[in-house]
C-alpha cells in the first residue's frame, strides 16, 4: 500500500539532503538483527560478529519489530546536512521523555508479545530511565558497529549526496525521485511510496522534507518520522556494491580468462558508474574499443546502461558485481 507525502510550494523550498550516523547505526543494529536479508553486508556481518556478541541488543530488538513502527526518537532527523553522532546522541538524551511514551507504545504494539512482555512494561513505566538506557546502548552499538568503518561510510554517503544534489539541479525534484528508487513518484504535488506496510497519508504544512541516503538501509527506502519531526526519506546509497571489498591490484586471472583481459579490465573499472570517455582514459585504451567492450557486457546482462544528459553512464549488474569483486563469488 502507497504511502504519501502531500507538498506545496514552501514545502518544496525547504527539500534538503542530509546524512546521519545515528540512523545508521540503528539500521546496522536492525542488519545485525535480521543478517540473512542482507547480502552485500555479509563481508561487515562477519568481520564484526566477534565484537557484536558483547552487545546486549535485546531492548532494541523489543523496539524493532520486522514490519511496523520503529520509534522516530532512536534517531531523530539530523538538523544539519553533516551532524555529527555526538551532537545527535546529545539530541536524542535532551528529549522530554514525557514525549516518547507513545512512540514506545507503537513500536511495541507491532512486536508481536512486546506490549504485554515485563521488558516492555518496564519501558513505559518509566520513560526516562528508559531513554537514558537506550541513548546508552545506542552509543555502545555506533561504537562497536558502525564508528570503526565510519570514515568509508560517510564519504560513499557524501559522494551520494554530491552526486544526486547535481542531478537535482538537472533534472529537477520529480524526476529526482524515481532516481533515487524506483519505489518513489511524484504526481500533483504528492511523493507516493510503494512497499510500505498500510496506508499513510501526510500533509507536510511547510516543513519540507529530508532526504537521507543510508548504507545499511538497502534494499529498501523508508518513509519517517511523525510530528514533531521533520519527515524524511531515507533511500540507498549508491555504491555499496563494492563497499565492504579491498580495491583489487589487477584483473583476476580467472576472470580475464573467462572474458579476455580487456573487457575484464573494463568489468573491474567499474567501481562506480562511468561513461565511456572516463573508462577510456582511466585504462589507456581507445574510446571505440572501450564503448565495444561496453556493449558485449551489456548484452551479456552485466551491465546497465542509464543516459544522464548528453552522457551515458554504465554500472555493473548484481551478477556483474558477483564475477568482479572476489567477495561476491562463490568459493572455489
Amino acid at each position: 500500500m502507497p504511502f504519501h507525502l502531500h507538498f506545496d510550494e514552501s514545502d518544496l523550498l525547504r527539500c534538503r539532503f542530509a546524512l546521519s550516523p545515528l540512523w545508521e547505526t540503528q539500521a546496522a543494529v536492525r542488519t545485525l538483527l535480521r543478517p540473512g536479508q542482507h547480502g552485500y553486508h555479509q563481508p561487515w556481518l562477519r568481520r564484526i560478529r566477534s565484537a557484536a556478541a558483547g552487545l546486549d541488543l535485546a531492548p532494541l530488538r523489543l523496539l524493532m519489530p520486522e514490519s511496523g513502527h520503529n520509534p522516530d526518537f532512536l534517531s531523530p532527523p539530523p538538523v544539519g546536512p553533516y551532524t555529527s553522532f555526538e551532537e545527535e546522541i546529545a539530541g536524542v538524551r535532551a528529549i522530554d521523555p514525557l514525549l516518547i511514551r507513545e512512540d514506545l507504545a507503537l513500536a511495541l504494539t507491532d512486536q508481536p508479545g512486546a506490549l504485554d512482555s515485563p521488558a516492555g512494561r518496564a519501558m513505559l513505566a518509566d520513560p526516562a530511565r528508559t531513554l537514558r538506557e537506550l541513548a546508552a546502548l545506542m552509543e555502545q552499538a555506533w561504537q562497536v558497529l558502525v564508528e570503526p568503518d565510519w570514515p568509508r561510510l560517510r564519504a560513499l554517503l557524501e559522494a551520494d549526496i554530491a552526486y544526486h544534489s547535481r542531478r537535482l539541479a538537472e533534472v529537477g525534484f520529480a524526476r529526482l525521485l524515481g532516481e533515487l528508487s524506483p519505489q518513489l513518484s511524484w504526481t500533483d504535488s504528492t511523493l507516493s511510496l510503494v512497499g510500505m506496510r498500510g496506508r499513510h497519508s501526510r500533509v507536510l504544512g511547510g516543513q519540507g522534507l529530508v532526504l537521507m541516503p543510508s548504507v545499511f538501509a538497502w534494499p529498501d527506502v523508508v518513509s519517517g518520522y511523525e510530528p514533531p519531526w521533520q519527515p524524511a526519506v531515507i533511500y540507498p546509497a549508491r555504491g555499496i556494491g563494492s563497499l565492504w571489498t579491498q580495491p583489487a591490484d589487477r584483473t583476476p586471472q580467472a576472470l580475464a580468462r573467462l572474458l579476455g583481459r580487456t573487457r575484464a579490465d573494463v568489468l573491474c573499472a567499474l567501481d562506480e558508474p562511468a561513461g565511456t570517455s572516463a573508462l577510456a582514459h582511466r585504462l589507456g585504451l581507445a574510446p571505440s574499443s572501450v564503448s565495444e567492450h561496453l556493449s558485449v557486457l551489456r548484452a551479456a546482462g552485466l551491465l546497465t546502461s542509464r543516459r544522464y544528459g548528453h552522457q551515458v553512464l554504465y554500472e555493473r549488474t548484481p551478477l556483474g558485481i558477483a564475477l568482479a569483486v572476489p567477495e561476491h563469488r562463490a568459493p572455489e
